[in-house]
């Protein structure tokens, strides 16, 4: 949804309500996660973004606060069984969580078994909803052509997403695109195929502030901004953080 006023002219806590705190490099140590979470409750973050391991830290140090937490579930392949995604989701209910991501079987997709990718992602939405949860689909477009993207995204609202988002920022196959995450025009054609259907969330290669107000400008609901990246997205540091760094969202 398109901002009532401009990105720029927005203050420090109304542009952190747009980010998911990224927090999911697989060699962070457990005083690692902390320390990040700590900065995005500093932040004012809408959510941190981890792995479901991290949740004993998370929970906690988030109760109270403005920061929820967003769990990801089959991340970052989403080729998991449906039953596995079913009982990692039922794990990350039971902690109390506030949102979860969760990723496409986007072989499904360019396999074109858009049925089974709707149901897998149903039986996933369907407990989360009970549970007050709001989920998010990602799509790794990446991987995918335009085509690929329209059609994942009428499975995924069909299934009941909340969100629809465009990657992982993990991966590392054949790119289809000439850039990679949520360069502007992939964010417009997501908001496009959202048609107001659901909200688009962007994540991978946010890493300056003037692309991260562009895409609040342009009427994106919700970004996942890697760790580095949030100070700078934000304006409190300058600098391109995280530029080459793995896992940056």
């Amino acid at each position: 949804m398109k901002p009532t006023k401009a990105a720029a002219e927005m203050s420090v806590p109304e542009l952190a309500a747009y980010i998911d705190h990224s927090i999911l490099k697989p060699d962070f140590t457990p005083s690692d996660v902390r320390r990040e979470v700590e900065a995005a409750i500093g932040y004012g973050c809408r959510t941190v973004c981890i792995n479901p391991a991290s949740i004993e830290i998370a929970a906690p140090l988030c109760a109270g606060t403005g920061t929820g937490v967003c769990v990801v579930v089959d991340f970052p392949f989403g080729c998991s069984s449906t039953e596995s995604k079913v009982a990692q989701t039922r794990i990350a209910l039971a902690a109390g969580i506030q949102e979860l991501d969760v990723v496409a079987n986007y072989g499904w997709v360019r396999g074109g078994e858009l049925a089974r990718v709707e149901d897998d992602l149903r039986a996933v939405i369907e407990p989360c909803h009970e549970a007050g949860v709001v989920v998010k689909v990602i799509f790794e477009t990446d991987a995918l052509s335009y085509d690929q993207i329209a059609a994942v995204a009428e499975a995924a609202i069909a299934a009941g997403a909340d969100f629809i988002k465009t990657s992982t920022g993990f991966y590392t196959g054949t790119n289809q695109h000439d850039r990679t995450g949520a360069f502007d025009e992939m964010v417009a054609f997501m908001i496009e195929c959202a048609a107001g259907r659901c909200a688009v969330k962007g994540s991978g290669s946010i890493r300056d502030r003037a692309h991260f107000l562009r895409l609040i400008d342009a009427g994106i609901d919700r970004m996942g901004i890697g760790y580095r990246s949030t100070p700078v997205v934000l304006g409190i540091e300058s600098g391109a953080a995280g530029a080459s760094a793995p896992g940056g969202y």
